[in-house]
C-alpha cells in the first residue's frame, strides 16, 4: 500500500469517486451532486483553500486500486485566532484495515507537522458543516450537509491514537405533533417588547447581505462555542450563491432592534429526499428541484446565534417560534444539527421544546 498525493485532474476524479464506490450498496447513505463535491475541493470553488495550505491524498493497494482518501489542512485564519497551531484532517474514507487507516492518518500528521502542528483534528471536512463521524445513530439517513461513515472509522481512530476531542449531538422534532408550551406561548410577546426584537424572514433580493449580516453575528459569538473560528466574507458570499436555490425564507430569520441584527436562525429544507437514489448526477436533480420540491418533509435546523449582548435572554425561543408557525402543523421531520454537548444555552431550550436526541458525531484529536 502507498498513499500519493493528488496532483491532475484525473487523480482529483479518483479523490471524489471513493465514497461513491464505497457507499452503492448502502442503503443509508445519500449521494451527493458530484458538481458539488469537486468545488469543494479546488479554490475556484471554495473560498476557505484560498487561504489554506492543504493536500489531497489517495491510499492504493499494491495493484493501483484506490483502497481510501485523506485532505490535510491548516487554516491560517483558524491558528491566529486560537493562538494554538492546531490543523486538521477530513474527507477520510478507508477500507476495513488498520494498516490502511495508520497509513492514512500518518500522511496527514506528516504533512501538519511539516507546517508547525503540534495537534492534529479531525474529521473536519473543507465544508464548514461537516465535522465528526457518526458514533450513534447510523441508522438515520445523512442530512444536507451533514457527514456519513461506516462504525468501524471510530475504532480506526482510537486504535491509531486518537482520542475523543468533543461529540456534537443532532435533535429532532416533529412538526406536525408539536404544541408551543403555553407558558413559552404567553411569554413571548412580553419577551419581544421588553428587548424591542421584531423578527423577519430572510430577503431573496438581498441574501449576500443578509447572509453577511449572519456570519457577522456569528463571528462576534464564537469565541463561546468551541472549534469555532470567524468566516470570512468571501465565504459568506460563496454560502449565499450555495445556498440561493434552496433557501425557504420562512425559515431563515433575523431577529432586528431597531433594525439592527442582532440574531439570526437558519433552517434548510433537506435536498437529499431529492438526491436519494441519482448517484450524484445533476440533470435529474434539477428537474426534482424544479418540480418536486413541494415533498420535502424534511428540514435541516443548521445554525443560530445571537450577538453577545443578547445571550441568556431567551430571544432564540422568539426564532424557534417563528419556524414552528412555519412549519408546524406539517408533515415535517426537523433535525436540529449540530449541537455541542457542553453548550447549555442551546441544550436546554432544546429539551424544553421537546426535542429528542438523534444522533451523535465525535471529533478527535491528538498532539503530534
Amino acid at each position: 500500500m502507498q498513499t500519493r498525493q493528488v496532483e491532475s485532474a484525473r487523480d482529483l476524479k479518483a479523490f471524489i469517486e471513493v465514497p461513491y464506490r464505497f457507499y452503492k450498496d448502502d442503503p443509508v447513505w445519500i449521494p451527493p451532486l458530484r458538481s458539488e463535491q469537486k468545488k469543494l475541493f479546488t479554490p475556484e470553488g471554495d473560498p476557505l483553500l484560498r487561504h489554506a495550505e492543504y493536500a489531497l491524498y489517495l491510499l492504493e493497494d499494491d495493484q493501483g486500486q484506490v483502497i481510501g482518501r485523506i485532505a490535510a489542512f491548516v487554516d491560517r485564519h483558524a491558528t491566529d485566532f486560537w493562538q494554538e497551531q492546531i490543523g486538521f484532517f477530513g474527507s477520510y474514507e478507508c477500507i476495513d484495515d488498520q494498516a490502511a487507516a495508520n497509513l492514512l492518518l500518518d500522511t496527514a500528521r506528516r504533512f501538519l507537522q511539516a507546517r508547525g502542528m503540534k495537534v492534529m483534528r479531525g474529521p473536519i471536512n473543507f465544508t464548514a458543516t461537516e465535522w465528526g463521524f457518526v458514533v450513534e445513530g447510523y441508522e438515520h439517513e445523512p442530512v444536507l450537509m451533514s457527514p456519513y461513515n461506516p462504525p468501524y472509522y471510530n475504532d480506526q481512530m482510537l486504535n491509531f491514537g486518537m482520542q475523543k476531542a468533543k461529540d456534537l449531538k443532532a435533535f429532532y422534532l416533529l412538526a406536525k405533533d408539536y404544541v408551543i408550551p403555553e407558558r413559552i406561548a404567553n411569554m413571548l410577546d412580553r419577551l419581544a417588547q421588553r428587548y424591542r426584537v421584531t423578527v423577519r424572514p430572510a430577503d431573496l433580493k438581498n441574501l449576500e447581505r443578509d447572509t453577511w449580516y449572519m456570519a457577522d453575528i456569528m463571528n462576534k459569538s464564537i469565541a463561546f462555542n468551541w472549534g469555532s473560528y470567524p468566516i470570512t466574507r468571501e465565504e459568506s458570499v460563496q454560502l449565499a450563491k450555495d445556498l440561493r436555490q434552496i433557501v425557504d425564507p420562512n425559515v431563515v430569520l433575523i431577529a432586528e432592534v431597531d433594525e439592527k441584527p442582532i440574531g439570526f436562525l437558519i433552517g434548510l429544507p433537506d435536498i437529499n429526499v431529492l438526491l436519494k437514489g441519482l448517484n450524484g448526477r445533476l440533470l435529474p436533480f434539477i428537474f426534482r428541484l424544479l418540480f418536486q420540491r413541494h415533498k420535502i418533509n424534511r428540514y435541516r435546523l443548521w445554525a443560530l446565534g445571537f450577538l453577545p449582548e443578547y445571550h441568556g435572554k431567551g430571544l432564540d425561543t422568539l426564532l424557534y417560534h417563528r419556524a414552528y408557525q412555519a412549519l408546524g402543523g406539517k408533515d415535517i421531520f426537523i433535525e436540529v444539527n449540530y449541537v455541542l454537548e457542553d453548550n447549555v444555552k442551546m441544550l436546554n431550550p432544546l429539551y424544553k421544546l421537546g426535542a429528542k436526541p438523534l444522533k451523535t458525531y465525535r471529533v478527535y484529536a491528538m498532539e503530534i
